[in-house]
């Protein structure tokens, strides 16, 4: 069916005595189509129509139940938004299952019930709270289990344990779920909360400058119980934002109000950043949420597949936690991917057929010579990188060297003697012992770990 844009009033519309649904769903259709992807409109929005509407709700009807749980888990507040834009008679959604030869006479029924108050909804701007983001759908593994132990305490102890609370890693990981579920469990318990990124902070300020009303602007973000700061990395060379958010700090800590950031690196080595915003963040608790391990991502692909009603074999779970290394919401692309596939061919795809999707569907990973890692490392280490090259064997250059080898070989599989042939002409039993001393090292050895982190990030 081609699609004609609504062009009647909407208002005129909503005043008819008798709403025509197949017109109010051709509308939403229109809507819906240029919100999202075509691939997305095509897989789930076919073969849907409504079915009634009665006492302001909405029956809508769906092929199968998997459309239904899909619909009603991805796009629901979505739906539910258009509808209520184009007719505010609507309240609530109910989904239908109506198979093709039941169309008509719209029997056989099997309905979800979709009429949640319509605050659960919406993100809430009032606080900018997801309602999803909550501790019981974060899956905790070995790589995040830190974090989360810190999250909780400062959900049930804030402005007391860990204030400011500071996590970091990199974008994926599930930062911005961990520090929403915080405030989403401080708001249920009465606080008064409110997130906001860095950036939208920054537009704010500079707002309130402009328009003369930078004390209402101070006011405003002095009144919370909670405050929860995404992405501070973006804070980075804006002198008057740091300030602006070094004196809000020090009058929401005074106040035993709880303050809780996020960043894609250590605080410490954002650069850009005044040493004094610096020195606050280090006051309460610092966690990193690094790559999930091997472990986590299999759990957290089982996790997710139970959530969304799907059976993942073993096998499958064991080469998806093995082929994609990346973030977790790597993980849920392709599981969603997968869950398409297996609805549309009605059945549990097999490991090849999971292989062939993989395949298909994921990234390559990105290649870097030689030159660029030593590149990124030496500017890490503030070091001139033709010394890596040299036989020099002072310490500021030894250890840098030691760690090229070591990523050159664990992140990109490098032979041995290829990375002493790239380094300057070395034995590879010179490769061999300094891989292995940084094996060794990073048993016991924090730092160590934490600078290998952040030259990964620079790879990146």
């Amino acid at each position: 069916m081609q699609l004609q844009p609504h062009t009647r009033d909407s208002q005129s519309f909503i005043k008819t005595e008798q709403i025509d649904v197949k017109q109010l769903w051709d509308d939403a259709l229109v809507a819906i189509e240029l919100s999202i992807t075509p691939a997305n409109f095509k897989t789930w929005f076919k073969d849907t129509h409504i079915v009634s509407l009665e006492d302001g709700t909405v029956t809508l009807g769906v092929p199968s139940v998997f459309v239904r749980d899909w619909l009603s888990d991805k796009f629901q507040t979505m739906i539910l938004k258009v509808l209520r834009e184009l007719s505010p008679h609507v309240r609530s959604i109910e989904y239908a299952v109506v198979q093709r030869s039941d169309r008509r006479q719209e029997t056989k029924q099997q309905t979800v019930n979709a009429s949640l108050p319509l605050e659960e909804y919406y993100i809430n701007k009032s606080d900018n709270l997801n309602p999803k983001y909550v501790f019981d759908t974060f899956v905790i593994g070995p790589f995040n289990a830190l974090a989360h132990t810190a999250a909780k305490t400062v959900a049930e102890k804030p402005g007391i344990a860990y204030n400011p609370l500071f996590i970091y890693g990199k974008t994926g990981h599930g930062k911005t779920h961990l520090i929403q579920a915080v405030g989403n469990q401080l708001k249920r318990a009465g606080k008064k909360v409110f997130y906001v990124t860095s950036e939208r902070f920054t537009v704010d300020y500079f707002n309130a400058l402009q328009n003369g009303t930078a004390n209402n602007f101070k006011d405003k973000y002095r009144q919370y119980d909670v405050l929860i700061m995404d992405d501070v990395q973006f804070l980075a060379n804006k002198e008057k934002t740091q300030e602006e958010l070094f004196h809000l700090f020090n009058a929401l800590h005074d106040n035993n109000k709880q303050i809780v950031f996020s960043s894609d690196i250590h605080p410490a080595l954002l650069s850009g950043l005044e040493e004094r915003l610096q020195s606050r963040f280090a006051q309460g608790m610092i966690v990193d949420i690094p790559a999930p391990d091997l472990e986590s991502r299999a759990a957290i692909l089982r996790a997710k597949a139970a959530q969304n009603s799907i059976v993942l074999e073993d096998d499958v779970v064991d080469h998806l936690a093995n082929t994609i290394e990346g973030n977790i919401r790597e993980l849920e692309g392709a599981l969603n991917t997968i869950m398409c596939q297996s609805q549309l061919m009605g059945r549990t795809l097999d490991l090849e057929e999971v292989k062939q999707i993989i395949k298909n569907s994921t990234r390559p990973r990105k290649t870097l010579a030689v030159s660029d890692v030593v590149d990124k490392v030496a500017r890490y280490f503030d070091i001139d990188p033709s010394s890596i090259y040299e036989k020099t064997r002072r310490k500021e250059v030894v250890k840098p060297r030691q760690l090229i080898m070591y990523i050159l070989r664990e992140d990109f599989q490098v032979s041995y003697p290829a990375i002493g042939q790239k380094l300057g002409g070395r034995d590879h039993t010179t490769v061999i012992h300094s891989c292995e001393k940084i094996k060794n090292e990073l048993k016991d050895n924090v730092e160590l770990e934490e600078e290998i982190t952040q030259v990964r990030l620079l790879l990146k």
